[in-house]
């Protein structure tokens, strides 16, 4: 336990007597929202496609949406207890860098944690089996690749994040959770989910990249090589901006194919609070500890995107087919 490092607001044993409210904090339940707006920018895009809306594989799609991620959160947790990252980290701004900070301040055991990841893992693979059956083999695909990814991020051998892979693992993951819950009301594949997930999974991916910066000199000490680490950390954020401007391309070419409507070009609004990121970034990028304000301006403009863009999508047509049988 690093006492000499631990802030007031960090969890603590004594704080977190109650077993049930010690394991669900130490999924990090506050950053698992970006994963509920994911879901429902892909229900949006099942109804915009003209399909009906079933409840029960939604929630379903949901639930398990919400503990795959979970289970990613406490994998990364153990795995950086492994490699030495969090127990090294004095620059970390708590809650959102460095850790849930579970096991470095002695509220679960590192056994404790890898035992919780597995069940996560086991509750997410169960229910999917279930979903598989009523929604079609096509999701398969998608679970398996959304696991393998949450795993190979931190976990050796692959440890991707630390290969400068993190960002790609980020950006396809949470455009799987676009797809797949698309693909439980569809029960067939399409280009919807896919063009409309693109910028907001880029956005989710700015997360990882801006939380980075406090993290470096730790990351580095552990081997950690992600683009943060490997660059100086004024050239690292213009990172930053050029995932703001694929997003931004992203979101242009999903209306001139003509999958998204020309109203989509009002969740550009989501780039304000990410351009104020931006540019909080490039002035303390080598300061990293005052990069709290940017990081939460990052985590709502990830938010914003899908959730304008899923009311955009139903308000052009596909709110009307809730509830309608097929």
């Amino acid at each position: 336990m690093n006492t000499a490092t631990t802030t007031p607001l960090e969890p603590s044993r004594a704080r977190l007597a109650n077993p049930f409210s010690r394991y669900l904090l130490a999924t990090r339940p506050a950053f698992l929202t970006i994963t509920i707006a994911g879901c429902l920018l892909g229900f949006a895009t099942a109804v915009a496609g003209s399909m009906s809306f079933d409840w029960t594989r939604a929630l379903v799609t949901l639930l398990l949406a919400l503990l795959a991620h979970a289970g990613i959160n406490v994998l990364n947790d153990y795995c950086d207890h492994l490699n030495g990252t969090d127990a090294r980290n004095t620059q970390r701004i708590y809650p959102f860098t460095g850790g849930s900070r579970f096991i470095q301040n002695g509220v679960l055991s590192p056994h404790q944690v890898r035992l919780f990841a597995v069940a996560l893992f086991a509750a997410t693979i169960t229910g999917g089996l279930w979903l598989l059956s009523a929604a079609g083999a096509g999701l398969f695909w998608i679970g398996l690749a959304g696991l393998v990814i949450g795993w190979a991020y931190s976990a050796p051998p692959l440890q991707l994040n630390s290969r400068g892979l993190g960002e790609l693992c980020v950006a396809t993951g949470f455009l799987l959770i676009v797809a797949g819950a698309d693909y439980a009301q569809r029960g067939a594949w399409a280009a919807l989910p896919w063009l409309a997930g693109a910028p907001y999974a880029l956005l989710v991916a700015n997360i990882l990249y801006i939380n980075q910066f406090p993290d470096r000199d730790a990351d580095r000490a552990s081997g950690k090589l992600h683009w943060v680490a490997r660059l100086k950390p004024q050239t690292a954020a213009w990172g930053y901006g050029l995932m703001l401007m694929l997003a931004a391309l992203a979101l242009l070419g999903g209306m001139l194919l003509g999958a998204l409507p020309w109203a989509a070009a009002c969740a550009l609004v989501a780039w304000i609070p990410a351009v104020l990121a931006w540019r909080q970034l490039r002035r303390f990028a080598a300061t990293p500890g005052q990069l709290a304000p940017a990081i939460k301006l990052t985590l709502l403009a990830a938010h914003v995107l899908p959730l304008l863009l899923a009311a955009i999508l139903l308000l052009s047509g596909g709110f009307f087919m809730i509830g309608r049988t097929p």
